[in-house]
């Protein structure tokens, strides 16, 4: 394949490849009826932001679950972990039974993570996803203690200590946490530590539309989104013309675009890579955390971005054949495939 394996060793003597910095959810799986989904009066197969006695009542109500350290930067950290990369994660919890899990859980995962939890406050954030025999997902957010991220949680060490600092989109609602990002982001520069950002969701960036723009300008060498996402930073209903408007801005951007693979964006035009071939998809969640997971580990090894895109789909095609946002295997142990392409 051109420009050789897209697993070439990493040169880099930096300590981290990538610190994430993001929200700290544990995610709650539990299976149930359908009675029980209209007996909360919840709309089946949709998202609700939910407050604080809503979470803690269907928490207690859920009989048998089970639990994982999530979030979409956490998630990506992970599958970086699982690619072979060293990675570390900042994102706020409360230091209670849920905050002690996602610290544990998402270490055991190779991911170092430190931020110190709140005492008191809000417990912390948790998404429960009920999955009922149809195999629809049925989830409840409550954000919690993730929204008390602020600079003193981004610890200039880890910045000076990463390749990439990677930032989450939906940090941008969270006034602390978008303030401690760009002061984050101005001591990337200092250190030479690329900028990448997630937008996370098209809904983030139409609120947050006016600052986002001038900070992937100023900051951001590479970004990940989806097509939905571009087209509405740009204010575009053509993904061809959003495309050529990031070219300019940043170093590289990657645009997932479902079943038909992942644009990627550098000095020539944009470039399509294919998605694999999945007969059974059972579920999408995390497909785009994981894309990022790959991209990036192309990115920290030196790889084009077509070569890259290659492992990010690589890394979705294996989430999506089952439940849940974590791969299910060594990430590294499918990168032979990547060859076979």
């Amino acid at each position: 394949m051109p420009g050789g394996s897209v697993l070439s060793q990493n040169t880099t003597k930096k300590k981290y490849d990538v610190l994430g910095v993001g929200s700290s959810i544990v995610d709650i799986l539990g299976n149930c009826e359908d009675r029980f989904i209209s007996e909360i009066q919840a709309n089946k197969g949709t998202m609700h932001l939910v407050d604080q006695s809503k979470i803690l009542n269907l928490t207690e109500r859920i009989k048998s679950f089970d639990k994982v350290s999530g979030g979409s930067v956490a998630n990506t950290m992970v599958g970086l972990a699982s690619f072979g990369a060293q990675t570390a994660f900042i994102g706020k919890i409360n230091n209670d039974d849920l905050g002690n899990f996602f610290a544990e859980d998402i270490r055991s995962q190779g991911v170092f993570y430190r931020t110190t939890p709140l005492d008191d406050l809000l417990p912390t954030a948790r998404c429960i996803v009920l999955i009922t025999p149809d195999a629809e997902r049925t989830m409840f957010t409550y954000l919690g203690a993730s929204g008390f991220l602020s600079s003193e949680d981004i610890k200039e060490h880890l910045i000076a200590e990463s390749e990439i600092l990677y930032i989450e989109g939906y940090q941008w609602d969270i006034k602390s946490a978008r303030e401690g990002i760009i002061n984050a982001s101005k001591k990337a520069a200092r250190y030479k530590t690329k900028v990448a950002l997630t937008l996370s969701d098209p809904f983030v960036v139409e609120r947050h539309r006016d600052s986002l723009i001038p900070f992937i300008k100023q900051f951001v060498d590479i970004l990940l989104c989806n097509e939905e996402e571009i087209k509405s930073l740009f204010q575009s209903l053509d993904l061809d013309m959003a495309l050529l408007k990031i070219k300019p801005i940043v170093e590289v951007a990657a645009v997932t675009c479902g079943n038909r693979g992942a644009y990627t964006i550098e000095k020539d035009k944009p470039f399509l890579t294919p998605a694999f071939d999945v007969p059974n998809v059972l579920d999408t969640t995390g497909a785009g955390d994981m894309f990022a997971a790959g991209f990036l580990y192309g990115y920290v090894n030196k790889q084009k971005g077509s070569d890259s895109a290659l492992l990010g789909n690589l890394a979705a095609s294996e989430i999506i054949t089952h439940l849940g946002a974590r791969p299910n295997v060594s990430l590294a142990t499918l990168s032979e495939k990547v060859n076979k392409f």
